[in-house]
């Protein structure tokens, strides 16, 4: 059975001290709640072994924002697969839109990271999604499909099955536009038949399916509640425990 989840991307926001203050507000208002969704914050590199260690992590999971394609090395300024594991974290977010437009990351650097994420243990919650040029062209579709096959359809059947996929529509990305949950549907019932075309019906029903592209609490109950959608990737509304509680308890 495939699991809903609520999982909130910082991106590059928050001092070392607001992000573990942030974490411990956020871990204090779900004490004693029953939440009907795995809740997920997604912090900068050095906020990740402060926050694992203040959250209560049966209740709260831990993903590095990235992580680097190659295993250890002369390789300044990255941070491996390994080292992200050592903190406590749980989760990394790859192939997000923002490292492929403005750091160049290609399907084949996204295949590597996602195969080194999954040597350490890291559940990868990988981004696809297409710009409003490609959507305008009736391409969205291909784009989609070709971001899936093009870095995640050498794994297995058992290691695809340890992912999270999440559609960003690009063009809805802190843009203040969101898809329509019809819109979003349709992406996603998309995206789990590509799926079952290559790993059969299994694989891709116990595969969650996030939605990310200002996503709030205005709109999160409606697109939840779509068959196909299985939760969201939250940007600017994760920042704060009263913008973000309220897209947890949509579910």
């Amino acid at each position: 059975m495939r699991k809903n989840i609520v999982a909130g991307n910082w991106k590059m926001n928050k001092t070392l001290q607001e992000g573990i203050q942030l974490a411990e507000e956020l871990n204090e208002a779900l004490k004693g709640k029953t939440v009907n969704c795995d809740v997920i914050i997604g912090t900068p590199f050095i906020h990740l072994a402060g926050v694992a260690n203040v959250v209560d992590t049966t209740k709260i999971g831990v993903a590095a924002q990235n992580c680097a394609d190659k295993e250890s090395g002369a390789y300044t300024g990255e941070v491996s697969a390994a080292m992200v594991a050592s903190t406590g974290a749980k989760y990394v977010i790859l192939g997000h839109s923002e490292r492929r437009a403005y750091y160049h990351e290609t399907p084949e650097i996204l295949k590597e990271k996602v195969l080194l994420a999954l040597k350490n243990g890291l559940t990868p919650i990988f981004c696809i999604g297409e710009v409003l040029e490609e959507r305008e062209s009736e391409k969205h579709f291909e784009v989609v499909k070709s971001q899936i096959e093009e870095s995640l359809f050498d794994l297995s059947a058992e290691d695809f099955g340890k992912l999270v996929l999440a559609y960003e529509p690009v063009w809805a990305i802190g843009t203040g536009k969101t898809a329509t949950p019809d819109q979003a549907q349709e992406m996603h019932a998309f995206i789990r038949k590509t799926i079952t075309e290559k790993y059969g019906n299994e694989v891709a029903d116990n595969c969650s399916i996030l939605y990310g592209g200002s996503a709030n609490a205005g709109n999160a109950k409606e697109l939840f509640s779509n068959p196909d959608v299985d939760g969201g990737l939250i940007g600017g509304a994760s920042l704060g425990v009263d913008k973000f509680m309220p897209i947890i308890e949509a579910f």
